[in-house]
């Protein structure tokens, strides 16, 4: 019997599909919720931007043109530690990869587009990506989650950041990350 119901789902799902634009798109009748439950997962993990010393994470790759607009278009690329932990010691359970922009003339907002690469536990090779404004001199700071692969495969969710400590003379902060995120 259940092979008799594997084969017939087989062969709905097979003829099921509806050719849209010849050759290059399909779509399904089937949506993704009938097939697999969405789960709401919460993560809590510490980043830590390194950009001094002698093992930096985060380097300053371009700067602006014209020292008149201050910060304003500073870029920096990053391939920063998170742990469980605020200390630099604690378990590792990933890296923040990306870049991060100062994107306002006016305030004190950076334009992040990361990759957090989990390599810990049950999302080991599984990443999060965030797109969006960091208005980092902000107290507690909402991110958008707008996808990811592995575990998170159709993620969407948000990214809540505050920072636990920073030091202006180097510029190394540990920033607190507590993520929600919707997923398949």
């Amino acid at each position: 019997m259940a092979l008799f119901v594997t084969f017939a789902c087989f062969i709905i799902l097979s003829t099921s599909f509806t050719t849209i634009h010849g050759l290059f798109s399909e779509q399904s009748p089937l949506s993704l919720s009938a097939i697999r439950m969405e789960k709401l997962t919460r993560l809590h993990f510490y980043f830590h931007d390194i950009q001094g010393g002698q093992n930096p994470t985060a380097l300053r790759i371009l700067g602006p043109a014209n020292k008149s607009v201050g910060s304003f278009g500073t870029t920096f690329i990053t391939d920063d530690p998170l742990t469980e932990k605020p200390e630099a010691s604690s378990k590792l359970v990933g890296r923040a990869q990306g870049i991060y922009a100062f994107a306002s003339q006016h305030d004190s907002g950076l334009l992040m587009v990361l990759n957090f690469a989990f390599i810990e536990g049950m999302y080991n090779g599984s990443t999060l990506s965030i797109l969006g404004r960091n208005p980092f001199m902000d107290t507690m700071r909402e991110m958008p989650i707008v996808g990811g692969s592995g575990a998170f495969r159709y993620a969407r969710g948000y990214a809540l950041a505050r920072t636990f400590s920073f030091n202006p003379k180097t510029g190394d902060a540990v920033v607190q990350y507590n993520v929600s995120v919707l997923h398949y």
